[in-house]
């Protein structure tokens, strides 16, 4: 089960850090990915990580200003978010999978519910 938490509303330009708590064993063996889905737009790709966290993954848009991260100790994986634009409004998602091209492809085997981020212009 995956919990994701840390959205809210924030002006251009500012920050936010997400979190998805895993709950559960073996969570250090699982790719872990962050999914967006804005107003009207299919679900895209953001970001993904290694297990253990040494390959990390960004799409174009986000690269330099968003930062994926994880905590095995804790069962989390965390996005930094800065400079924040309207464009990266939309729910955000944190997926799990222990194969690498279901997890970049969409295809995981574990999704979090999403929480909502809002930048204002």
């Amino acid at each position: 089960q995956l919990q994701a938490s840390g959205g809210g509303l924030v002006q251009a330009g500012g920050s936010l850090r997400l979190s998805c708590a895993a709950s559960g064993r073996a969570f250090s063996s699982y790719y872990m990915a962050w999914f967006r889905q804005g107003p009207g737009k299919d679900r895209e790709f953001i970001s993904s990580i290694s297990g253990d966290g040494l390959s990390t993954r960004y799409r174009d848009p986000v690269k330099g200003r968003f930062t994926i991260s994880r905590d095995n100790a804790r069962n989390t994986v965390y996005l930094q978010m800065n400079n924040l634009k309207p464009e990266d409004t939309a729910v955000y998602l944190c997926t799990a999978s222990i194969f690498y091209p279901r997890i970049i492809s969409g295809a995981s085997d574990y999704w979090g519910q999403g929480t909502q981020v809002t930048v204002s212009s």
